[in-house]
C-alpha cells in the first residue's frame, strides 16, 4: 500500500525555447525532424532535475523531518498586516504559474498570443491574471467614463449607451470557456510543442457579467425578421469587426459584458466592454466593444474572409466555421512532467464543447486501445469547461496517455487520423483532435502523435 501512494509528479519546465522558436520549430518539423524541440526541451529540464535532486538528496529521513521537528519562523512570530497589498497576489512560491509567450509564433509582440498554465491550474475557472491573450494589436486600458456603445443597422432607433447606462440594466452572470480557434493549430502536421500550456493553453474559462444582447437590440427596436446576423466591432486599432447569426443573440446567450471573475475585465480581456459569444471561437468576442450593428447578412470581413478559415486539402477553404468543437485534454500527466515513482496516480484534464454539455469522458492508459469512463467534477455546465478526473495506478512500464470527450449531442471527439481525413494537415485553425502523451519508463511525460 505505500508503493501505491507514492506518487509524486515533477512541474513541467518554462520558457522551454529561446529567441528563434517556434518558427525554427516549424521547419524542423515539415522536415520530418524533431532534434532540435528535444534538445531545447532537455536543457530547459535539466535545470528542474538537479534541483529535484538536491531537495530529494538534502534530507535523511532516519532522522525525521525538520519541517516537523522544528518549529518554523511563521508558527512563532507575528505575519503581514492585514491588507499589506490594497489588491492581493499570488504566493512568491507560485511566481513561475504565468501566461506564457511562445517565440517566434507571431511577428510582433502586440499582435500575438500567451498562453495559460493549463497544467498549473485546478476546477474549472482561469484566474484573470492568467487567462490567455490574443491580440492583434496590442491591449489598452480604456477610460470607461468616454467609452461608448453603439447599436445602428436595421433598427428603428440607433442608440448610444455610456457604460453607466449599460451597468444599470439588469444583469446576468454565466460560466463559459473561451477558445481561440488557432488553439492547437501548431500540431496539425507534427508534435511542434512539449507541454500542454503550449498544445492547449489558448483556452480559458470564467464567470462573465454583463447584459444580454437581445436586450439592447430589444431597447433600438432591432428588425428581428430581416436582421438575420450582427456586425461586432472593436475600439482597438486593428479594428476586429465579426459577424454574429442572430439565432444566437435571439437565445439570449450572447452577453454585452463588463465582468469577469466577480470584478471588471482586465484590460487585456477587453475592458471595460466586451462581447461574450458562448460556444464560438475567441476572435468573436470582440474586446474593447463599440458598435453593433444589426445587417440581413453576413458581412465578410478581413477576419472572417481572409482569416480565420479552414483550408481543406482540395484547397477549398471552409467559412464561418465559428463554433468549437468537442474536445478535451490531459493535464496531469502532461508533456514535461514527469512521475518520480511508480503507484497511484489521479489522472485529470478538462473537457468542453462549443455545442453544449460534455455527457462523459473517456481515459485510455495504453493508446486508446482500452477506455475507461473518468468522473465529471461538478457543476457541469453548458459551453464551460469540465474537470474530469480518474484513479490509475503505473506499472513503470512505457504507455501513452488519451482521453476522448462527448458532448449531449453525441458527438465524439475524433482522432488525430479521422480529423486528417476530412481536414488534411496544411489547416491552423478547429484542431479538435485528441492528444497523446507518451509516458517513459523513466517517468517523463512527452507529446506524441500516433500514426
Amino acid at each position: 500500500m505505500q508503493n501505491q501512494m507514492a506518487g509524486r509528479v515533477r512541474k513541467a519546465p518554462e520558457n522551454f525555447v529561446q529567441g528563434d522558436g517556434v518558427g525554427k520549430v516549424f521547419s524542423e518539423a515539415k522536415a520530418g525532424r524533431r532534434d532540435f524541440i528535444r534538445n531545447a526541451f532537455a536543457a530547459a529540464a535539466a535545470g528542474v532535475t538537479a534541483t529535484a535532486v538536491q531537495a530529494q538528496n538534502g534530507q535523511n529521513v532516519g532522522e525525521g523531518d525538520p519541517n516537523i521537528l522544528e518549529l518554523p519562523a511563521h508558527s512563532k512570530g507575528l505575519g503581514q498586516p492585514v491588507a499589506a497589498e490594497g489588491y492581493g497576489k499570488p504566493s512568491k512560491y507560485e511566481a513561475n504559474v504565468q501566461r506564457r509567450q511562445s517565440p517566434g509564433l507571431t511577428q510582433t509582440r502586440q499582435a500575438s498570443v500567451s498562453f495559460a498554465p493549463l497544467q498549473s491550474l485546478f476546477g474549472i475557472v482561469t484566474p484573470s491574471g492568467l487567462h490567455f491573450e490574443r491580440h492583434h494589436q496590442g491591449w489598452w486600458d480604456i477610460d470607461p467614463s468616454k467609452h461608448r456603445l453603439m447599436i445602428n443597422g436595421l433598427v428603428k432607433n440607433n442608440k448610444v449607451f455610456t457604460m453607466d447606462e449599460l451597468m444599470r440594466l439588469p444583469s446576468v452572470s454565466r460560466f463559459h470557456f473561451i477558445e481561440c480557434g488557432a488553439n492547437t493549430g501548431m500540431e496539425w502536421g507534427n508534435v511542434a510543442v512539449p507541454t500542454v500550456q503550449y498544445t492547449h493553453g489558448m483556452l480559458s474559462c470564467s464567470e462573465f457579467t454583463g447584459v444580454p444582447l437581445i436586450t439592447l437590440l430589444e431597447m433600438a427596436g432591432a428588425d428581428l425578421k430581416k436582421g438575420k446576423f450582427v456586425l461586432a466591432e472593436g475600439a482597438d486599432g486593428s479594428s476586429m469587426t465579426r459577424t454574429i447569426p442572430m439565432e444566437l443573440i435571439t437565445s439570449g446567450e450572447v452577453i454585452v459584458a463588463y465582468g469577469q471573475n466577480g470584478e471588471m475585465l482586465r484590460p487585456e480581456q477587453g475592458y471595460p466592454l466586451r462581447l461574450v459569444v458562448p460556444g464560438v471561437q475567441g476572435v468573436s468576442w470582440v474586446k474593447y466593444l463599440r458598435r453593433i450593428e444589426v445587417g440581413d447578412e453576413p458581412y465578410g470581413t478581413k477576419d472572417e474572409a481572409v482569416h480565420y478559415i479552414d483550408l481543406l486539402p482540395d484547397g477549398q477553404h471552409r467559412q464561418y466555421t465559428s463554433i468549437q468543437e468537442c474536445k478535451s485534454v490531459v493535464t496531469t500527466p502532461s508533456g514535461g512532467q514527469m512521475l518520480l515513482d511508480k503507484g497511484f496516480y489521479n489522472i485529470t484534464g478538462l473537457a468542453w464543447s462549443g455545442r453544449g454539455k460534455v455527457k462523459r469522458v473517456d481515459v485510455s492508459v495504453d493508446g486508446g486501445r482500452n477506455w475507461r469512463t473518468a468522473r465529471l467534477e461538478g457543476p457541469v455546465m453548458s459551453k464551460c469547461l469540465t474537470r474530469f478526473n480518474i484513479d490509475w495506478v503505473w506499472d513503470g512500464k512505457p504507455t501513452i496517455i488519451q482521453s476522448r470527450a462527448m458532448d449531449d449531442t453525441g458527438y465524439v471527439q475524433p482522432t488525430n487520423q479521422q480529423l486528417r481525413a476530412v481536414r488534411g494537415t496544411r489547416s491552423i485553425y478547429h484542431n479538435n483532435s485528441i492528444q497523446s502523451w507518451a509516458l517513459r519508463e523513466d517517468g517523463e511525460v512527452v507529446n506524441v502523435q500516433l500514426a
